[in-house]
């Protein structure tokens, strides 16, 4: 279980009731700030490891309290919005956001964002987490977040590093689809696995033919595994 705190802000007292009831249950510390300047105020006392920041908030909104955090930290960012402009994504990115999220969404999808971004920033608990896998010809680093295939970098999305390194970590183990997106992406995605086929068959290109030592194996009717042909 991680401990590290997590500041929501939020003039919604129904979503940030929501997100604390999901974070908590994660192992994350949660505390709640209502507007702007409360956020400013409850950053400073508590310090938090990540922040969610709605823009939309009385008193400063959330571009501010991001401006003016900045100035001084680099604490990651969520921004959380009901608008889904383009627009607003980049200045929420120009400021120093971290990600990006468009109510309404799925609390699960909070809960896999604010664990990617806490693993990209370097602020998860990882003392025991292992960060990166080896076989013959393929290295899968977490932390520099990079695919070596016979001692060269390929060029890969995180969410397929993320999804080989899951596999890779659990060697002849079968996953279904659902368990896969559940563990990987962190929330269902509406019923449709077909992301997962999508993702295995991009890696798939990038792997094909390197070892005969180990694989990407469909296993029909149920998933897939990375099967390893030495214990």
């Amino acid at each position: 279980m991680t401990n590290a705190k997590i500041l929501i802000a939020d003039d919604d007292r129904n979503i940030c009731e929501l997100l604390r009831i999901y974070l908590e249950k994660e192992g994350y510390a949660v505390v709640l700030a209502e507007n702007g300047e409360e956020a400013l105020l409850k950053f400073d006392a508590e310090e938090p490891d990540i922040l969610l920041l709605d823009v939309m908030m009385p008193r400063l909104d959330g571009w501010q309290v991001c401006r003016e955090l900045r100035k001084k930290s680099d604490c990651p960012i969520i921004m959380i919005t009901a608008k889904g402009e383009t627009f607003d994504k980049v200045l929420g990115l120009e400021l120093g956001a971290d990600d990006y999220v468009v109510k309404p969404f799925e609390p699960k999808e909070i809960v896999a964002r604010v664990k990617a971004v806490l693993r990209r920033t370097g602020k998860a608990n990882t003392e025991n987490e292992k960060k990166e896998v080896t076989y013959d010809k393929l290295t899968v680093n977490m932390t520099k977040y990079e695919l070596k295939v016979d001692g060269k970098v390929v060029d890969t999305p995180p969410k397929e590093l993320e999804l080989l390194f899951h596999l890779a970590s659990n060697p002849n183990r079968v996953y279904t689809r659902d368990q896969l997106l559940d563990e990987v992406w962190g929330f269902e995605y509406y019923g449709d696995s077909r992301t997962v086929d999508v993702h295995i068959k991009r890696l798939r290109e990038k792997l094909e033919g390197v070892s005969e030592k180990w694989s990407l194996k469909t296993v029909w009717g149920v998933g897939y595994k990375f099967e390893t042909k030495d214990d």
